[in-house]
């Protein structure tokens, strides 16, 4: 058997919506991206959905509309992909890593209140596996720490406390409190990768929650503005008969979606109460064939809480980083690709030269070191997720 990690769940829906826009003369930003953002905006319910080229970039425009810059901090967690901090190295800020809380993979919220000082200016949660992180804890410490904030301009004066910027790739669909994600943080930024639950091949957006004293079509505008080189029109508006004059209002960057990736986008969306199913129900078998084993799980459900099942994280108790690395090996033998998510961010060069130490992000490392990520994805059969926990369990106890 082969069992790849995550490939894409495409249909002839998305094939027959990508034809249609290659049919209609229009790919690159347009009506199918226009209709995709106010897909996704009913989606959440919120006003406003802005769809960019990756979640990367939803974050690092977020932190420039902020203001966030030379001198100022921006916190995140030590355990998450990279583009959660590049993103606060890219404009200018110091990143500050936080550890995770003791057996969890989410970013430790006694170790959050510590590190936050008169500098900082945000927060980047990262809602990992499709759990999302619990937004009401980060709030009450934000408002403890009130104090210490000061805004240096008229959207952080609107707020009124360090911004909560979720990292959401993961998290698309998830709820937390009867709180879907989108509404949970000020900013939200999801993922459309190809390996995400709902894929636009790349892509990502970013949405909002009102903030008193801000419009929300001037701060759709600010998005769009930087998605587009700062030019006041698009390319739809640019293309009416005579209407090819805009401005250029700053020098800015070029990272919208084309109506080629929101067309796979619309379909997925159609289709996304039955992907959430699929995963909610093959984390389910998983769950129940492992339950005897020494493998722990992240609980992706809960009486106040439901995952968007997006990867399915699991430990090897009282094992290392090399038995882990074996077992991925001997997985492999057997037709079955599985991944490790992830390697904590100081354990990479770039983080190193930036001054951290995996010594002094200890939670993050027991987590990383014995933690494999099996496949989880809606082509999976109920016999290869059988195979794959049997597998697994031969290996572990063979």
């Amino acid at each position: 058997m082969k069992i790849p990690f995550s490939p894409p769940d495409i249909t002839s829906l998305e094939i027959d919506e990508v034809i249609d826009t290659l049919k209609s003369g229009w790919i690159t930003t347009g009506p199918k991206t226009k209709q995709f953002e106010k897909e996704l905006a009913a989606y959440i319910g919120n006003p406003q959905v802005v769809c960019l080229n990756s979640a990367t970039s939803a974050m690092e425009l977020t932190l420039r509309i902020l203001g966030i810059g030379e001198g100022d901090e921006v916190i995140t967690t030590a355990y998450t992909y990279s583009a959660s901090a590049s993103v606060i190295h890219h404009v200018g800020a110091r990143i500050v890593l936080v550890d995770t809380a003791k057996d969890s993979f989410h970013i430790g919220y006694d170790q959050l209140e510590k590190a936050i000082t008169c500098k900082t200016k945000a927060i980047i949660p990262v809602d990992i596996a499709g759990v999302m992180c619990d937004y009401n804890k980060i709030f009450e410490i934000l408002d403890r720490k009130k104090n210490l904030f000061t805004p240096t301009n008229l959207l952080q004066h609107s707020l009124g406390r360090v911004a909560v910027l979720a990292d959401a790739a993961h998290s698309f669909g998830a709820l937390h409190k009867n709180i879907i994600s989108g509404q949970a943080a000020d900013f939200t930024c999801f993922s459309f990768h190809a390996v995400k639950n709902l894929t636009t091949a790349e892509g990502g957006a970013v949405t909002w929650r009102q903030i008193p004293g801000v419009d929300d079509i001037d701060l759709y505008k600010k998005y769009t503005f930087l998605s587009l080189h700062g030019q006041t029109k698009d390319a739809l508006d640019k293309n009416r008969l005579g209407s090819w004059e805009y401005d250029i209002v700053t020098p800015a960057y070029k990272c919208n979606m084309t109506d080629i990736a929101a067309s796979i986008g619309i379909k997925q969306l159609q289709r996304y109460s039955e992907i959430i199913d699929r995963r909610k129900r093959i984390i389910e078998s998983y769950d129940a064939l492992l339950k005897d084993s020494d493998v722990i799980s992240l609980k992706h459900f809960g009486s106040d809480f439901s995952s968007s099942g997006h990867l399915y994280l699991t430990r090897l108790e009282g094992k290392d980083e090399h038995f882990r690395n074996n077992v991925i090996i001997e997985m492999a033998k057997k037709g079955i690709s599985l991944n490790v998510h992830y390697k904590p961010l100081p354990m990479f060069t770039a983080y190193q030269n930036l001054g951290f130490e995996i010594k002094n992000f200890p939670n993050a490392f027991d987590m990383y070191k014995n933690e494999i990520t099996l496949p989880l994805h809606t082509l999976l059969t109920d016999d290869d997720i059988v195979y794959v926990a049997e597998s697994l369990k031969d290996i572990l106890y063979g």
